[in-house]
């Protein structure tokens, strides 16, 4: 452990192991990180009384109820059909975590629900580290994670992903993060503008059929700011090029609170997930929050869930010889 005022325990895993959280401050922002999940556990702006994402005072509910709640996903986030697929001629079975069929955000214990290790701590930066071995869930090749949470002064939370393998393997990680800009139960009425012309279709499982769809006509083109509404929304959006390159993606914005938030990626894809199946008890959020459905909303920057077994998707594969990375911004501004 490295010796750091801004590092405290926070819990103790069932194994005994123990969940430090880590105290970041610069600017107006305010964030508290766990070594579980490499989560984000809470986010504040100065001068606004309640929280900007949706997490837990203690960590019990992260390992039900807030599952995934915050947490770094992967090492593939979104699903893998029917658990496999094929690299080179060699088949490989994942574990089947969704439905006892599909892999879902790396399998049941993927990098969300491993302690990861504290590399390094500033006032306004952390770096949190993870290796996968071989073969982890039914993956191929050791993975070595590094997540860089940094804070700046004009209002931004920058998550930096890295990731190395020592053989070819299937690599998207994502923040998993529900937001709600003014504290409301639900973010029905918040304002979205998602800079995307297509989404990803998918079947009963919500897996991807293959096609991409134009969103003209259907009840997720955001192109043109407007409430999210309750609908429920689990869909990867295909925003506009250039792919590879940062730029603006999304915006979310509450007229109650008068708080926008900005999303920028260089991802390929962006998955929106209002939560339809979020279900917490009063008393377990933070500040004794209860969470249900549209509480809050995911913004998932990653590769399209299922690319592997989908030779016209953008590759997802990671290459011994290559490093994965995945840089998203959310800025944040008061209008």
């Amino acid at each position: 452990m490295i010796p750091n005022e801004r590092i405290g325990l926070f819990g103790h895993l069932p194994s005994g192991a123990p969940v430090q959280r880590i105290c970041l401050q610069h600017g107006a922002l305010r964030a508290n990180l766990l070594t579980y999940g490499a989560t984000l556990q809470d986010l504040r702006l100065e001068g606004v009384a309640h929280p900007l994402v949706l997490g837990a005072d203690h960590l019990a509910p992260y390992l039900n109820d807030l599952e995934y709640v915050g947490a770094i996903v992967g090492r593939y986030a979104g699903r893998i059909a029917d658990g496999q697929f094929e690299i080179e001629g060699t088949r490989h079975h994942l574990c089947q975590n969704d439905g006892a069929r599909h892999c879902l955000h790396g399998g049941a214990h993927g990098s969300s629900h491993l302690n990861w290790t504290i590399l390094g701590v500033a006032p306004h930066q952390a770096r949190l580290g993870l290796t996968l071995p071989d073969g982890h869930m039914g993956f191929p090749g050791s993975l070595r994670i590094e997540a860089c949470f940094t804070l700046t002064a004009a209002g931004a939370l920058e998550i930096s992903l890295s990731a190395q393998s020592t053989t070819p393997t299937p690599c998207s990680l994502a923040h998993h993060g529900y937001f709600n800009l003014d504290g409301s139960r639900s973010v029905a009425d918040h304002s979205l503008w998602i800079d995307a012309a297509e989404y990803l279709q998918v079947d009963a499982d919500l897996i991807p059929t293959g096609t991409v769809q134009d969103v003209a006509g259907s009840q997720i083109d955001f192109r043109t700011p407007r409430p999210i509404g309750t609908a429920p929304i689990d869909t990867t959006f295909c925003p506009s090029p250039p792919r590879d390159a940062l730029r603006q993606v999304a915006c979310l914005k509450s007229d109650k609170s008068h708080i926008a938030m900005r999303v920028e990626t260089n991802q390929h894809g962006l998955h929106l997930y209002n939560g339809a199946h979020l279900s917490c008890a009063a008393g377990l959020g933070l500040e004794r929050r209860a969470y249900a459905a549209n509480a809050g909303l995911a913004f998932e920057t990653q590769h399209w869930p299922d690319a592997p077994n989908h030779a016209q998707f953008p590759a997802a594969i990671l290459r011994p010889e290559d490093t994965y990375r995945n840089h998203t911004i959310y800025r944040f501004e008061q209008i």
